[in-house]
């Protein structure tokens, strides 16, 4: 486990030019609908940048198992020695739409524990990353979650686009009722990078009811190394076996992000 991220760090670097070298995406055969969602997006470089980190990760660790968005997967490999999580673009809409806000999220599980988390922006050449118990950092520089307080604080949140019917209401109820006590919202389209842009001070709040593993497990290890809080809607520690509300903050809103969270979703 010593230097993973100098072991890592490199291969998410040349996986990201897979995405900065993709044009015309909506053309031709490249991109497909989960399910006949169109809201649930796949490319051929999802496909793609997943495929090389899975192939370069397993010649530099052997016997290394893969937790991530475009296969088949088994929570139970969370719990073994090397389980790479992995989000090989997280934002494909907004990839797919030619909208530069997208990434790449890998996190390293060992026997249940997130060791290390990367979340790499191709478009801004910004890689955050953590160790666990060593900080977190974005391009090597040591990174911090902000000291504001609710009224001057931005709030980015996700809509749960999969799920507009179940939960599409509720997300924009809890969006109001923030929006009503802090600076600002946004919805950028992308939970990973959403989650390390408050790990590196950049928002104060950050909430979806529903994200996938791949779609927050980086994330959450860069917020605690930085100093902040996530959890699940209950207060308690997320389950990255199954998807999961998520909500994440700094420590000085998380007390009155989470009792108005908990009034909204119980309405």
């Amino acid at each position: 486990m010593k230097n993973i991220d100098k072991l890592l760090l490199p291969l998410i670097l040349k996986a990201g030019k897979i995405m900065t070298g993709a044009h015309d995406i909506e053309a031709g055969d490249a991109v497909s609908e989960k399910g006949g969602d169109s809201a649930n997006m796949v490319t051929v470089y999802d496909v793609a940048v997943q495929n090389f980190l899975m192939s370069e990760i397993s010649k530099l660790i052997p016997g290394a198992c893969f937790f991530a968005e475009e296969k088949e997967n088994n929570s139970e490999d969370l719990m073994r020695d090397y389980c790479f999580v992995i989000d090989p673009i997280d934002g494909t809409t907004n990839f797919v739409h030619e909208y530069h806000y997208s990434c790449i999220s890998v996190a390293l599980f060992s026997k249940g524990e997130i060791e290390f988390a990367a979340i790499y922006d191709p478009y801004q050449d910004e890689m955050f990353s953590a160790v666990r118990g060593a900080g977190a950092f974005l391009n090597g520089k040591p990174m911090k979650v902000a000291d504001r307080d609710m009224a001057h604080s931005i709030v980015a949140f996700g809509t749960c686009p999969h799920m507009k019917k179940d939960m599409g209401e509720q997300s924009f109820r809890l969006a109001y009722a923030l929006y009503s006590e802090c600076s600002d919202v946004r919805r950028p389209g992308a939970a990973a990078l959403d989650l390390a842009h408050l790990a590196a001070g950049r928002n104060d709040i950050f909430f979806e009811l529903l994200l996938s593993p791949w779609d927050c497990a980086a994330g959450a290890l860069l917020v605690k190394e930085a100093g902040g809080v996530i959890t699940n809607a209950e207060g308690k520690e997320i389950d990255f076996s199954a998807p999961s509300p998520v909500l994440a903050a700094t420590p000085r809103v998380y007390g009155r992000f989470i009792e108005i969270a908990k009034t909204v979703l119980a309405e």
